[in-house]
């Protein structure tokens, strides 16, 4: 009856003799939602503006129940801080609208007199799980973003005014997650953006060697930083094949950046094609050789187990490792349905994960202090130098049946964003602090030329209101930073990040297809200690000419040691390996170019990627949801997920929807979410 009076009262509302403002639609609100609203100004307003809500013919404030929120206005001295729209007369402010909202009107009032009034809004309603925090709503242990509830744990007057679209945004890092902010922010209409950059490339660890000065068409090249994406996976019981969904963030940025460039030059397009993972004749660690000497190959051990080492030789005690194995088997309870949910659902999947504990302990911790195992029997089914927790999601991933790359290198994808950020980034800009202006609410980034002397460079300078962060923690500890909190404070400081090393090696031709055996694409692993893992190109098959491998790939304590050779030492060792693993040909065949990079020795990352060890994953996380001076950290080491390029692209998409609501743009955070999260989030 109420909701049918107050209807009755709406529709016999009388028109108002001159609107000073006219609110614009749509005219739809959410019980218990954020939204903007945005309005027009017909005359010069000055003092004090404000918005309510409530029955369509009120006349007065006092006839108002929903007060949504105020500030001044035009030549009013308070409203010099609103100087950045125009006459500082802000059109776009946030409503927050309450859980009980019947169907009504908007009305704006200077002073006593009411001075705009909306038409009539319809009200929907959806079931939204209230929670105190942030932290919490967004709940970085799971589905990250179920509902834009982050504003209504501030004070309304200090978010009713949302920002001008004229700020300035400054993104630390031209990586793949400083790339797709700088593409969201430019998406829903921000333009004052500035990527700095300490390298003189774009991509961070995206980063693929062409080697001899080749150029991307001449397929000389393979990856010193991510290789390929997990595409499908396929149930051998159901003969079902399913997608991995969170790595279709990748194809859709791919896509949006082609139409973008469709008018560019064509190098800039994006194109996909397979990657081989596993291949028949594929080296394999063994101590076992062939009659020559060679090493065999996948296909070959399995036909022939005795060309494979007998692990159980090895063991101190056959029985207790075994049931130490099914232990740990049986605690991920990696079964066909949760490797489904893990592929459809990543965010829930981490949840549960969460949840069900599987990140309070690292292998080693459950077998010896949950289970009771001795340290020898655990050192003997899991290595004890590893403290990770058993988040399982790359586990899944390497169940792909299919995977993708980029043709012509991977860093082909960070270049698709040249057009867009050329003008707007500076290369070689080392920064080495950020210092936070309470008075104006500003920050300075302070920054010196790459490679110039520390002693001697003068130090540039560059103000802006906002910025994305996303240069690696164990970069940020050199750094003079705001006092942030304390559990911020302590995740950079203590997040763990891994090192690793890769070298591509090329070669006269592609002899390895043409051995007695042929390896068509594929990696393998040897025993050859410090070689780990090698791949071979899985483009151009059976071409003639050059062709160029991945001889080595290692990470930890082993690139750190490999790392410390002289690099002619350890390019000396990984060809000797060559030759051990395919014969003489390998000598012969080699061209002596080479590309090494040792990525925990490179100035810009300091590491390969981020390993948070037990409890930091649940942990910090937390602290990444919160905006602190001004900042948003981005990064893969922010993620759920580590060390893939998804884990990058979905910090940024995270970060920039949490900055968006920071400054008021609600509208502009749920098109952004909607676009990039709708597969997972609904909003």
């Amino acid at each position: 009856m109420a909701a049918a009076a107050l209807a009755s009262h709406c529709v016999h509302a009388e028109p108002l003799p001159r609107q000073h403002i006219s609110f614009q639609g749509p005219f739809a609100v959410e019980a218990d939602g954020i939204q903007n609203i945005n309005i027009a100004y017909n005359s010069d307003l000055d003092g004090e503006l404000a918005i309510a809500y409530g029955e369509c013919n009120a006349a007065s404030r006092l006839q108002v129940a929903h007060h949504i929120g105020s500030t001044h206005v035009g030549e009013h001295p308070s409203a010099k801080r609103h100087v950045g729209w125009e006459g500082s007369r802000p059109t776009k402010f946030v409503w927050r609208a309450p859980a009980r909202i019947e169907s009504g009107c908007l009305h704006a009032f200077v002073g006593d007199e009411l001075v705009g009034r909306s038409k009539q809004f319809q009200v929907s309603r959806r079931q939204r799980k209230k929670r105190a925090t942030f932290a919490e709503i967004s709940d970085p242990m799971g589905p990250w973003f179920d509902g834009v509830e982050y504003l209504k744990q501030k004070n309304s007057n200090e978010t009713f005014v949302a920002a001008t679209k004229e700020k300035k945004f400054g993104i630390l890092g031209g990586g793949i997650s400083g790339l797709l902010t700088a593409l969201i922010l430019e998406s829903v209409g921000i333009h004052h953006w500035k990527i700095l950059e300490s390298s003189d490339r774009l991509g961070g660890r995206m980063h693929t060697a062409y080697l001899n000065k080749s150029r991307p068409e001449d397929y000389q090249y393979h990856e010193l930083g991510p290789m390929r994406f997990p595409y499908s996976i396929h149930d051998a019981e159901t003969n079902e094949t399913f997608a991995i969904e969170d790595q279709k963030m990748v194809f859709q940025l791919a896509d949006i950046l082609n139409e973008m460039n469709k008018n560019e030059d064509p190098a800039l397009q994006v194109n996909f094609i397979d990657w081989i993972q596993t291949s028949d004749n594929a080296p394999v660690a063994t101590s076992q050789r062939r009659k020559d000497g060679t090493v065999p190959g996948r296909m070959e051990t399995r036909l022939n187990p005795e060309l494979l080492d007998n692990a159980n030789l090895t063991y101190s005690n056959t029985t207790a490792v075994y049931e130490a194995m099914a232990a740990l088997d049986d605690f991920k309870a990696l079964t066909p349905e949760r490797v489904r949910f893990y592929a459809k659902d990543v965010f829930r999947a981490h949840k549960e994960a969460v949840e069900q504990s599987m990140l309070d302990f690292s292998e080693v911790e459950y077998l010896r202090h949950v289970m009771g195992y001795d340290a020898n029997i655990t050192d003997q089914v899991t290595s004890t130098a590893v403290s990770w927790p058993m988040w399982e999601f790359e586990t899944v991933y390497f169940m792909a049946n299919k995977w993708l790359t980029i043709d012509k290198g991977m860093s082909r994808l960070p270049e698709a964003f040249r057009p867009l950020v050329q003008n707007r980034t500076s290369f070689n800009t080392k920064v080495f602090g950020i210092k936070h202006h309470k008075d104006s609410n500003s920050l300075t980034v302070s920054s010196r030329p790459t490679g110039s002397s520390p002693w001697t460079a003068d130090t540039t300078t560059e103000d802006f209101d906002y910025i994305f962060n996303s240069v690696p923690f164990n970069l940020l500890r050199f750094w003079d930073l705001p006092p942030y909190s304390s559990l911020m404070k302590r995740a950079i400081e203590r997040t763990v990040f891994d090192g690793a090393v890769k070298v591509a090696m090329q070669y006269k031709e592609r002899f390895w297809e043409h051995l007695e055996r042929p390896i068509i694409g594929g990696c393998g692993r040897v025993d050859v200690y410090g070689i780990g893992q090698i791949c071979y190109p899985s483009y151009k098959i059976n071409s003639s000419g050059p062709g160029t491998m991945l001889t080595s790939y290692i990470s930890s304590s082993d690139a750190v040691v490999a790392c410390s050779m002289p690099e002619e030492e350890h390019i000396a060792y990984i060809q000797r390996a060559m030759v051990e693993i395919h014969g003489p040909i390998a000598d012969e065949m080699w061209t002596g170019n080479y590309a090494r990079h040792c990525w925990e020795q490179d100035e810009h990352h300091a590491g390969s990627w981020a390993v948070p060890i037990v409890p930091q994953q649940q942990l910090y996380l937390p602290a990444f949801w919160q905006t602190e001076f001004n900042t948003v950290f981005i990064g893969e080491h922010t993620s759920y997920t580590h060390s893939w390029v998804f884990s990058a692209l979905e910090s940024a998409v995270r970060g920039s929807v949490q900055m968006l609501l920071d400054i008021g743009l609600v509208d502009e955070a749920k098109e952004v979410n909607r676009r990039w999260m709708a597969r997972w989030i609904n909003l």
